[in-house]
């Protein structure tokens, strides 16, 4: 099984209030790349951040590596519009630059060739099953703002543990009139509505998927509310292949029917994991933060826990902690960064 993470940056996150995925502009630049490095060396290199809530909340990139490093799986990290440099091993699919504000009147202005491109990377792989996951800041915005233009009656989660869903809804709406687009315009047209309200990692993933799918390979959404994003636009470009997506329990808990009823909508099989953190047998802040409706998804957490066999995910509980230690943050008192916030949207 191959894991493949689609890291990179949009102005949207820089909106007040939409993001948790930094403590400041420039922290929050660094964090895709941060989670690209967790997850190949289990630790930031070159990033100066390690994406820690003051709470002890660390990114879902060290879930991840906790399932990477309890049974293993091969990666690719596809640079799709990172801001900042990375250390982790990356495939470019050509220059691929971070996505603007929805609220201008273009957020992606070469979706199209994004698409084109990712799609032969996407035929080029030679898995007989793939398992796509995200990493960008303001990611749940971008993906409501491609839902309402396609017409979509769907929903998004929040890596805060309250989402400002009204809020994203408002910031959406302006995106759409500064493209002159009403609600559900861009029905059948994905790559439009990823031009003007969307993010560079939405075409980056659709087209890895189309590519992947049209090869004869088996492809799981890794991830919650913005792979169902994903799905929307493959469905609305004529897919119709078979779709899985692969998403925590804490997604599930917060959009409940919501996620169930748009997994149908769009014909994809659901498939929910949880990690167990709340039945752990030693009480740990990192696990009790993402209990409290902190982090969520992201960085394929969802999928990479599906990919647990039964009977190990107590390891991973244990590896998670190893990880949390590598990364600075202490069981009984959150975290040594106190000025970095959650990784994720």
């Amino acid at each position: 099984m191959r894991v493949l993470l689609a890291a990179g940056t949009t102005d949207t996150a820089l909106i007040e209030g939409i993001s948790a995925a930094g403590a400041s502009p420039e922290l929050m630049a660094h964090t895709p790349a941060a989670d690209a490095e967790i997850l190949a060396y289990g630790e930031p290199t070159r990033a100066p951040v390690t994406p820690v809530s003051p709470t002890g909340c660390p990114t879902p990139a060290a879930v991840t590596r906790a399932v990477r490093e309890t049974v293993g799986f091969d990666i690719a990290i596809v640079d799709a519009g990172l801001a900042e440099p990375t250390t982790a091993p990356t495939v470019g699919i050509g220059d691929v630059a971070p996505g603007a504000d929805v609220r201008e009147d273009e957020a992606v202005s070469d979706a199209g060739a994004i698409f084109d491109r990712a799609h032969g990377y996407g035929t080029s792989l030679p898995d007989d099953d793939l398992l796509i996951g995200e990493t960008i800041p303001g990611g749940t915005t971008t993906a409501l703002g491609v839902l309402t233009a396609l017409g979509e009656p769907i929903g998004v989660s929040s890596s805060l543990p309250e989402n400002p869903l009204e809020h994203k809804r408002r910031v959406v709406d302006e995106g759409l009139a500064a493209s002159d687009l009403e609600p559900g315009a861009c029905a059948g047209a994905p790559l439009e509505a990823i031009r003007a309200v969307g993010d560079p990692v939405q075409p980056t993933v659709a087209g890895v998927a189309a590519g992947a799918l049209e090869s004869g390979t088996g492809v799981t959404l890794a991830g919650g509310t913005q792979m169902i994003a994903v799905a929307a636009l493959l469905r609305h470009a004529g897919v119709d292949a078979p779709l899985s997506i692969a998403t925590t329990s804490f997604v599930a808990d917060e959009r409940g029917d919501d996620l169930e009823a748009a997994c149908e909508r769009l014909d994809c099989e659901l498939t929910v994991t949880d990690p167990g953190f709340a039945d752990h047998e030693r009480d740990h802040v990192a696990m009790n933060r993402y209990c409290a409706g902190e982090a969520k998804e992201g960085v394929a957490m969802g999928g990479a826990l599906s990919l647990v066999p039964d009977g190990q995910m107590a390891d991973v509980r244990n590896q998670f902690e190893t990880v949390c230690s590598r990364l600075g943050i202490d069981a009984e008192q959150g975290g040594q960064h106190d000025d970095e916030e959650c990784g994720g949207d």
